[in-house]
């Protein structure tokens, strides 16, 4: 039974009426898997909130004070794009707990999916893109440190590249980050990651397929992770509304089922998260969404 993370806080949110971020996308995810008889309740775990004094490890302290005490500067508030309120720390808080315990429940089962995540702009000392903490990040030291892994892959699929997760990882020189995304779209300026892919607007299925085939390879060949931190974005989808690619939802299920049967054949635990997705439409965001459980579903 495919172990799934949920928790009722990822789309309780509070956001502003006509706010671009989906904020119920999780909710109607959730509800979505189970209406479609994709995942059933009993293979849902639940997570708590992260302790404050792991994400102090991770973040800059007077950060998480910052934001644990609302009292996060204005202009700060407007770069993370989410209204400092109670709700979205709350949420945030769970968020973290929840990737990070799909890292634990990955290691036992061989895989676990997390129904929020792919936090990757979050960076150390601010946060930015809907992104306040670095879930990612702070996963894959959490997994490194309480399994004792020699190296983790963080295998980043959202169109935006994780810059947050390019800059904090090279603290850890044993935390991979990988991403493939578009050249021309958020943020404007890259970072450096361990491997970027850097494709143009427009890219089409086949072209990305290769992509993420010839990278993942590449990454897995080159660093042997012990376990991979899959960010299985939709922001790549045609009709996103904040996406520049042109693939198509089999091209999703074919890029997850291609990570997914990648890291069981090479017998690889690996924990996904959605990521980015982007759309006014909740049954059609629902259903690129539910690719990733699909494909695991098909796997498993």
């Amino acid at each position: 039974m495919l172990p799934l993370i949920y928790h009722a806080s990822y789309s309780q949110l509070a956001l502003p009426l006509h706010h671009r971020f989906p904020q119920f996308k999780y909710q109607q995810l959730y509800q979505y898997l189970i209406d479609n008889q994709i995942a059933n309740a009993e293979q849902f775990h639940q997570p708590s909130a992260v302790d404050r004094h792991w994400l102090n490890q991770i973040h800059s302290p007077d950060y998480v004070t910052q934001l644990l005490s609302l009292s996060l500067s204005s202009q700060a508030v407007r770069r993370m794009g989410l209204p400092l309120t109670p709700a979205v720390i709350e949420r945030s808080l769970h968020s973290v707990s929840g990737t990070m315990q799909a890292c634990d429940l990955a290691i036992q089962h061989g895989i676990a999916l997390q129904l929020s995540g792919g936090y990757h702009h979050a960076h150390y000392d601010f946060g930015s893109g809907y992104c306040v903490f670095n879930d990612l990040i702070a996963s894959a030291v959490h997994a490194k440190q309480s399994h004792d892994l020699s190296r983790v892959l963080i295998f980043d699929c959202d169109v935006h590249q994780g810059d947050g997760t390019a800059t904090m990882s090279q603290q850890y020189p044993d935390v991979i980050s990988c991403s493939i995304h578009c050249q021309q779209n958020f943020p404007a300026r890259k970072q450096q990651s361990d491997i970027d892919i850097e494709l143009p607007k427009g890219t089409q299925d086949s072209v990305y397929l290769d992509a993420i085939k010839q990278t993942l390879d590449l990454a897995i060949r080159f660093y042997q992770p012990e376990l991979i931190i899959y960010d299985a974005g939709v922001d790549v989808h045609h009709d996103d509304d904040l996406g520049h690619f042109d693939i198509s939802t089999q091209g999703i299920y074919q890029r997850d089922h291609l990570v997914l049967s990648t890291a069981k054949k090479l017998e690889i635990p690996i924990a996904c998260v959605i990521g980015g997705g982007y759309s006014k439409q909740p049954q059609a965001l629902s259903e690129r969404h539910a690719q990733v459980f699909i494909a695991a579903s098909t796997i498993w």
